[in-house]
């Protein structure tokens, strides 16, 4: 298995994976300004762009954030962890365009990613002491990918792949 670097937009599109084992070397400050500057450049309704980015590059507040999820192991193995922090009146919707953006990017640099849920809202908003009104449903774990583990890793998961497109389109009315 090897982790390629997409080079047209499309096929970064088509080959994102996640990515859930890391090396143990940090994300460089030029990929993680990258990565944000993607997630800054991404659209939202209106252009409110409701959104903060919380970088968290603390192991320990990592693993205090992934008890606040579950199937979290990513998060405590991230170099890098981002919590797409949605103002009061944002849209989620936005909070997922703006993470798929920073993974497509983080991607495109040789950096992997993986999206992790953070269950129990009240504790992640403990945890990274969010204001009243904010919310934080999401981390995104980034690292460089160690290739070894994440071959190890899929071997021993069952991947079916995509479900064909005539299964999941549906045109003008459902019938």
């Amino acid at each position: 298995m090897s982790f390629e670097i997409p080079s047209d937009p499309y096929n970064a599109v088509l080959g994102l994976r996640v990515v859930r084992k890391y090396l143990a070397e940090p994300v460089s400050a030029e990929d993680a300004a990258a990565i944000l500057e993607a997630g800054r450049w991404t659209g939202s309704a209106k252009n409110r762009q409701d959104w903060m980015f919380l970088v968290v590059d603390d192991p320990d507040q990592q693993g205090r954030l992934a008890d606040c999820g579950q199937f979290s192991q990513p998060l405590r193995d991230a170099r890098l962890a981002v919590v797409p922090v949605r103002l009061p009146d944002g849209y989620e919707f936005d909070i997922g365009r703006v993470s798929q953006n920073m993974m497509l990017a983080a991607s495109t640099r040789g950096v992997g990613s993986c999206p992790v849920t953070l269950h129990d809202e009240a504790c992640a908003a403990e945890v990274l002491s969010l204001p009243a009104g904010h919310q934080a449903r999401y981390a995104l774990c980034f690292g460089y990918p160690d290739i070894e583990a994440e071959a190890a890793g899929r071997a021993s998961r069952s991947m079916s792949g995509r479900k064909p497109i005539d299964e999941l389109v549906i045109r003008n009315r459902w019938a």
